[in-house]
């Protein structure tokens, strides 16, 4: 069977409604709201501050350290409040999704503490949170060689579809869903982050990365207007 329509309507490459805004966090360095749809992530920096303990400070350049949690309500059965193995290991992705484009080099002995927090879910929470901390980088005024932006590219049955929900992950029609999770730097196009749950042609997967950088120029497009002072809210059209 071909998947011939989306389930909630979209075209193939149509990303949800998208929702960014900055100062989110008052009394953060830097803050930001990213929001695909019902997935809707908050993102707080703080830093860069010394690094304790002392012993793990590096002379000749600053970390960022990561940490993405889930609330308990964001998703429709409860959630296990507190870290867990998923989250630390998206934690850790993310903050090396974006430690590529942080000008480290300029801290030295330092630390650059981010915090994701998902409000809400509905798939791509990850890109959600990678596209939130991105902005908060940047409200921070923390040095950036360039912008990240983070999208979800899926093949269900012959199609390549842009920012999956948690209905299309779900799908297992045909040989069921592929999730190819990307984050690429706005100007160079390189790939700071690459995930994939399921499998995929290699000739496809080319389809899929052209799909990436496509989904990733919009991305950029919104998170480029809200850093201007812009508050970006499409559910309200």
């Amino acid at each position: 069977m071909t998947y011939k329509k989306r389930l909630d309507g979209r075209e193939f490459d149509e990303l949800r409604p998208i929702k960014a805004e900055i100062g989110v966090i008052p009394n953060a360095d830097g803050s930001a709201l990213f929001a695909f749809g019902k997935t809707v992530a908050i993102a707080a920096v703080y830093g860069p501050k010394p690094l304790h303990p002392q012993h793990m400070q590096d002379p000749e350049r600053g970390i960022i350290r990561c940490n993405y949690n889930m609330l308990p309500f964001s998703v429709t059965e409860r959630a296990r409040p507190g870290p867990n193995r998923r989250s630390k290991e998206i934690g850790m992705v993310a903050g090396n999704a974006l430690s590529s484009v942080v000008d480290l080099s300029r801290f030295p002995g330092t630390v650059i503490d981010i915090e994701i927090l998902i409000l809400q879910a509905n798939a791509s929470t990850r890109c959600a949170g990678i596209n939130a901390a991105a902005m908060a980088l940047a409200h921070a005024g923390i040095v950036m060689k360039e912008m990240v932006s983070s999208v979800s590219i899926g093949k269900i049955d012959d199609k390549i579809v842009a920012d999956l929900t948690k209905e299309e992950e779900d799908y297992h029609e045909g040989e069921g869903p592929t999730d190819i999770p990307f984050t690429l730097t706005s100007r160079t196009k390189q790939i700071t982050h690459l995930q994939l749950d399921g499998k995929i042609q290699t000739h496809r997967f080319s389809e899929a990365v052209e799909a990436a950088k496509k989904a990733c120029e919009k991305i950029l497009d919104y998170q480029t207007r809200a850093l201007k002072g812009e508050k970006i809210d499409e559910n309200e059209k």
